[in-house]
């Protein structure tokens, strides 16, 4: 069924709508706008203050998501794994989406600029247009674009750090820096995961194009590195402690194996792991961050 032949709207559940905000992904910008936040706050951050910084990025987040799967209804049709979202499955009409992503980023950004403070919402507004206007574009183009899309990625702690404190210090360009390199093995092995399907739909993705694997490989063994040796940063910076130095390299250290075994074998096997290594790493790091320890 064409996505532009939906079904009538009141076929639309709840659960269509909240899948159009894509929230385990707007869950993670919320959860890394709150490390931006509370690392950047130096009284108690538990206020309503980081309640309207949370809930307005959320929003944005949410309209963003919204809104790329309008833009990329044709494409998702074609791939496996998102041929059933709601627009492509045609139980949401693309405007009805396209109102529904517009009302959320214009409340979230509102928000932000109502109750938190202009700077947290032009953050917000250049993590939204990026996403859509540039990153979303690129991804039929180029390879590259998975350095572009990890841009507006690495910005969400960034909206937490200029709601707190109406300023953007070093330490916010930590927290940019490695949000920015954390993405790149973690995508990298989603697209090994699903190159196939992406390939289905038309994405030059670098795991799509270099079949062997080896550059591949080679570049999640490098931002890897390169994030191990950018989280030690915020002991510098004194936004962590000894438990955190501990804790940066043992995680460290964790994921560059975990790319280095994508880069030898180049199989589904070492994709999954290092999948799974990304995802238990952010957390387990920016809870330090937030422990302060």
């Amino acid at each position: 069924m064409s996505a532009e032949a939906s079904l009538p709207l009141s076929r639309a559940s709840a659960a269509d709508w909240l899948e159009l905000t894509k929230p385990r992904i707007t869950l993670l910008v919320v959860f890394t706008a709150l490390v931006g936040f509370v690392t950047a706050s130096t009284a108690s951050p538990w206020s309503s203050l980081l309640a309207a910084a949370l809930v307005g990025t959320g929003l944005v987040a949410a309209g963003a998501s919204a809104l790329n799967m309008v833009m990329e209804r044709d494409t998702d049709a074609l791939m496996h794994r998102t041929r059933s979202r709601p627009i492509p499955a045609g139980r949401i009409r693309p405007g009805d989406a396209r109102w529904f992503g517009a009302l959320l980023t214009l409340s979230g950004l509102a928000l932000l600029a109502g109750l938190c403070n202009p700077l947290a919402a032009l953050v917000a507004f250049s993590t939204w247009a990026s996403y859509l206007f540039v990153y979303t574009p690129l991804k039929r183009r180029t390879h590259l674009s998975t350095l572009v899309g990890a841009v507006p990625g690495a910005l969400p702690p960034v909206i937490g750090w200029a709601a707190a404190s109406e300023s953007l210090d070093p330490g916010a360009f930590i927290l940019f820096a490695i949000l920015f390199l954390w993405q790149i093995p973690h995508f990298l092995a989603i697209a090994w995961l699903y190159r196939e399907d992406y390939e289905r739909g038309g994405f030059p993705l670098l795991p799509v194009i270099d079949r062997e694997g080896r550059l591949t490989g080679r570049q999640a063994v490098l931002h890897s590195v390169a994030l191990l040796v950018v989280s030690l940063a915020p002991v510098a910076a004194g936004l962590g402690g000894a438990l955190y130095l501990a804790g940066a390299l043992v995680l460290g250290i964790a994921l560059t194996l975990s790319a280095l075994r994508l880069a030898i074998t180049r199989t589904r096997p070492a994709a999954r792991a290092l999948f799974l290594a990304s995802v238990l790493y952010l957390p387990a790091l920016t809870s330090l961050l937030l422990a302060k320890l």
